[in-house]
Formats: structure tokens, sequence, C-alpha cells
């Protein structure tokens, strides 16, 4: 009798385990699927700058083009899902889950200017760019983009609302903007009527989501955001691969360990403000902080908008222990040698000669 109470109560868990099962399978592929695969109209949908994926599930959900937020949720992080655009998105309620993601991650229709950031490009570049926007958003402007980043009231209202991403950038001494490599390189969408404040809080946003899972490995390591997007921003100028990024980091903390100054030919363009292929003598002693030739450390900070792959290149540089001290890169085949020695790294320039006039 007790044999048969144990296998009847196994029996009816099991019933329930595999009702459950079904239910929960038969919820969530409803949950993939259209709400109303006969609708035609679209729904406009606006996700604010900075908004987590499961406020974004929630702001689909109440506007009724998902039918689950938590499923929503759970299909971006399975999928690895986080690069989700602010701005006003048109969706529909025939749309699919994966379609109205798709749409998101901006490669569906979008109600606005898109306006692209470009990796490694400087404050005054991205200004540059700006005009080309005005007829779409008159708000946009390189006047007025400038203006923001010449503005100290709005930069401690983005500290305060981001501390762990600007906290070291507001500390900073001698930088010429205190934005300068916080303003990630992606596509952002602007809305009608949408101000340069939104758009550059939207760039901003976008940074502090990329480098939420970075900031304890920041911490452990003894640097700063600051450091670490000034050195990401370097690497980025200097390699190209994230093998060449990762390594010629690793050359760079290992000047810093070693008392040497960077020497990096980016921070002298920098200094100057001006592009050149090859760098004078009197390039290099230019009286600025921001050159690292005289300077030893990282400098004020960032030189342009670093890539993720920069940032995750300076976290985890590799070689060190190669004791590399020096590098050059072919300008033509594009290699790059790497040396001990200061007498090493002149046989690799003899080696690549003519190559590089």
């Amino acid at each position: 009798m007790v044999h048969r109470i144990v296998w009847w109560v196994i029996g009816i868990v099991v019933a329930l385990v595999a009702v459950v099962g079904f239910m929960g399978y038969r919820y969530v592929t409803t949950s993939l699927a259209a709400v109303d695969p006969h609708a035609t109209k679209d729904v406009s949908v606006r996700i604010p700058s900075g908004a987590s994926t499961k406020q974004i599930g929630d702001v689909l959900a109440k506007r009724g083009v998902i039918k689950s937020a938590t499923v929503f949720a759970l299909y971006a992080k399975i999928n690895s899902y986080s690069d989700f655009q602010a701005g006003t998105f048109q969706v529909a309620k025939s749309m699919d889950l994966k379609h109205v993601v798709n749409t998101l991650m901006g490669n569906g229709s979008t109600a606005g200017t898109q306006v692209l950031v470009r990796e490694g490009v400087t404050v005054e570049t991205i200004a540059s760019s700006m005009d080309k926007y005005t007829k779409k958003n008159g708000n946009i402007s390189k006047r007025s983009f400038m203006k923001l980043m010449r503005d100290q009231q709005f930069f401690k209202q983005l500290a305060k609302k981001y501390p762990q991403l600007l906290g070291s950038a507001a500390k900073a001494h001698g930088v010429r903007y205190r934005l300068e490599g916080y303003l990630f390189p992606a596509t952002y969408t602007v809305s009608s009527g949408e101000t340069m404040k939104q758009l550059v809080t939207q760039m901003v946003a976008k940074t502090n989501t990329v480098l939420k899972p970075y900031y304890a490995t920041i911490k452990q390591k003894n640097l700063t955001v600051q450091h670490v997007l000034t050195l990401a921003s370097i690497v980025e100028r200097e390699g190209v691969t994230e093998k060449s990024r990762r390594k010629i980091a690793g050359v760079f903390f290992n000047r810093m360990d070693a008392g040497m100054p960077l020497q990096s030919d980016i921070t002298v363009m920098y200094a100057l403000n001006t592009h050149k292929t090859h760098l004078t003598n009197k390039d290099t002693a230019v009286k600025s902080p921001y050159n690292l030739y005289k300077h030893t450390g990282f400098g004020p900070g960032p030189f342009n908008q670093p890539s993720l792959q920069s940032i995750q290149a300076v976290l985890n540089p590799s070689d060190r222990s190669a004791g590399y001290l020096y590098f050059v890169a072919n300008l033509k085949t594009g290699k790059i040698l790497y040396a001990r020695t200061l007498a090493e790294q002149n046989a690799n320039i003899k080696a690549i000669g003519s190559d590089n006039q």
C-alpha cells in the first residue's frame, strides 16, 4: 500500500511538471509570435535614453506590441542583445518578437534623424558632421553641439546622473572637452523636436550601458574610467585588429611601469589639433598636457571616442611578459613590429625602410 501511494504521488508530480512545462512552453511560443498578425497600423514607441532591457520590455508591453515583457527580456538575454537604441520607433502588432527586436536595434524603420558617431573620432569631428542633420532637425547643429561640449553645468548634470561613468572625468585637470571619449560610437535616433541635450545624453547613456559590466574590473585593476578611456582612445588609433590592440595596450602598460612616457603620435596630433603622417622634433616638443612624448602617465583625458574592442584591450592586454616597450607599424603592409630595446626598435624602423616614407 505504501509503495502504491508513493508511486501515485510521483505520478501526480510528474503530471503536474508536464502540465506546467507545457503551459510554460505555450506561453513562451505565443509570446514570440505577433500580438495581432492582421494588424495594419504602425504603433509609435518611444524608448528613453539609458533604458534597461526590462524597462524597454515594459514600454513595449504597455503599448501592446508584444505579449510579455518577461519573454522579451529573456529573449534579449539568451541572444546577448543589448545594443538597443533610444528614440522613437515605428513598430506594429503584426510583427513577431524577433522583428520588433531588430527594429529597436536599428535594423528596421525608425521615425526621426539617424546620427552616426564613428569609432575613433574626436568631439570636433563629431561637431563638423552635425550641420548635415540640421534640415531634418533644427535643434541639431555644429554650433549647438560645441556649446554643449563647453557647458560645465550640463556636464555636472550628467555626472550626477552617471557618477560611476563620469566621476573620474569630473576630477580631471587640463581637459579640452570633459565629454571627449564618453560619446559612444553608434547610430542614434533623434525624433522631431528633440534637442541637442537629449542627443548628447543618449550618447553618454550608451557609454554607461556599455561600460557597466566593466566597472568592477576597472576598480580591481586600480584604474579609473578616465584612465581606461584615455588609453583605449590611443589604442583605437594605433591598432586595427583585436590582437594588435591588446598587444599595443600591453606595450603602453609596460612603458608606464618603466616610468616612460607613452610616446604616442596620436597624443601629439591631438595637442596640435591636426593630423600628420610624420611628426617633427618641434611637433613632439609642443607644450601641452596632451603631449605624452613629454609627460608621463595617462595625460588629461581621452583623445577620441574609442570602440568597445579597444576598451576591452586595455582591460585585458596581452604579451606583457614579453617585455615589449616599442612598436612600429609598416604603413604599406599594416604589419606591426615589436621591440624590447631602442636598438631593436631602430632596427625594425630600418627594416621597414621606404614603406613608411
